[in-house]
């Protein structure tokens, strides 16, 4: 990358280079250019080219895609907006991402079985991370700060992971026997961070796009952001969008009800800090998806 940027930097004369995140940001008094490096399994212009195709046209211009190891995009500056409604407007572009690029494959029960398999041995996974943890802790004497936070909290934590497993079985009854599955082209790097309010509605950052089922997106979505927005407003508006059937919702609230694994390896006071966002996480994904099975017991 770094003998590309010497060969921009010649052809651009940029008065001033910023780095941001992983993107190099030339302002030139052409104009403001960002250079991003290439990921070798995705053609942006191949990518771009079928989703102008499909009249989605929500994604920075591509300036130059020549070079092996890395593209120019034309710079957007974004509006500020609180966050809010950003991640409204946000969501609408990513439902009409899913709406203009579904369509439906055939497949067998063994590509559900895959699923099934693949979050089950997660769940146990985590299972056996948290019972570890509480043989554990019933042997300290004095027990840390976080220790003491978790332990008060593993009712919550195994509530969650039973919660999963049970409704990871009534998904897959639900599903084994269909032959068609809707999957979409999907952003697979949702954030907040990688939306911006300009003239027009940007989405950024898509250079590990791919198809698959559109819940995906929102998973990452709902994790990367889900302690600064109300999500429950913002699952909703999508909803109204995109009609996800039943089972699609299913498999949504068991993949974010899943606990986050815990890194005992920090400081102690980090290690407090992820203990107490993971059981923040816990408690607000169980105030998002409690209300959506209310409705189906008064059904």
């Amino acid at each position: 990358m770094n003998k590309s940027i010497e060969v921009l930097k010649n052809i651009y004369k940029p008065y001033r280079i910023t780095i941001c995140g992983k993107a190099l940001i030339l302002n030139t008094t052409s104009g403001d250019f960002v250079v991003k490096e290439k990921n070798s399994d995705q053609n942006i212009r191949e990518l771009y080219s079928y989703l102008t195709s499909r009249s989605f046209i929500h994604f920075p211009p591509l300036i130059d895609e020549s070079r092996s190891d890395v593209n120019v995009y034309e710079y957007v500056e974004g509006v500020s907006m609180p966050i809010e409604q950003k991640a409204l407007d946000l969501i609408e572009v990513v439902a009409n991402l899913h709406n203009k690029t579904t369509y439906y494959k055939n497949v067998t029960e063994d590509e559900f079985k895959t699923i099934y398999d693949n979050i089950k041995s997660n769940i146990l996974y985590l299972e056996k991370v948290y019972n570890d943890f509480y043989e554990n802790i019933k042997k300290e004497m004095y027990m840390s700060p976080s220790s003491y936070a978790l332990g008060r909290n593993l009712s919550k934590v195994f509530s969650a992971l039973t919660f999963a497993s049970s409704e990871l079985d009534a998904w897959f009854s639900m599903v084994k026997e269909q032959t068609k599955k809707r999957i979409c082209t999907i952003h697979n790097h949702l954030s907040l961070d990688h939306f911006i309010k300009s003239k027009d509605d940007y989405l950024i950052s898509w250079e590990n796009a791919r198809t698959d089922s559109p819940i995906v997106d929102f998973v990452q979505l709902y994790q990367n952001s889900y302690f600064q927005v109300d999500f429950d407003v913002v699952f909703s508006r999508y909803l109204e969008k995109v009609k996800l059937t039943e089972d699609e919702k299913k498999l949504f609230f068991i993949l974010i009800s899943l606990p986050k694994k815990i890194d005992f390896s920090s400081t102690e006071f980090f290690t407090c800090q992820n203990v107490r966002e993971a059981i923040d996480y816990l408690f607000l994904t169980e105030k998002l998806v409690r209300p959506y099975y209310a409705i189906e017991q008064e059904s």
